[in-house]
């Protein structure tokens, strides 16, 4: 479902409590709090738009705006 992008990378809330891990595979995995693994699944960029699709099949998707990511009412920063 993805392609490897620029987006790559860990993305966290500001508190750290949700992490998202988006793989150069097109896979990501969302942490939540002391959960490594919350969700995990697809993923697909096109242009600074992200599709999500977890292992179970529920969808959901985000927008890159400045350099932030806008998913699901969650405010996530890129993080080293």
């Amino acid at each position: 479902m993805g392609t490897r992008h620029d987006y790559t990378g860990l993305w966290a809330t500001a508190d750290g409590e949700i992490r998202q891990a988006l793989l150069p595979n097109g896979r990501y995995i969302e942490a939540r709090g002391h959960l490594d693994v919350a969700y995990q699944g697809d993923y697909r960029i096109v242009g600074n738009h992200i599709e999500y699709q977890d292992d179970t099949g529920f969808t959901a998707a985000g927008d890159f705006i400045a350099g932030v990511l806008h998913h699901a009412g969650m405010v996530m920063y890129a993080r080293d």
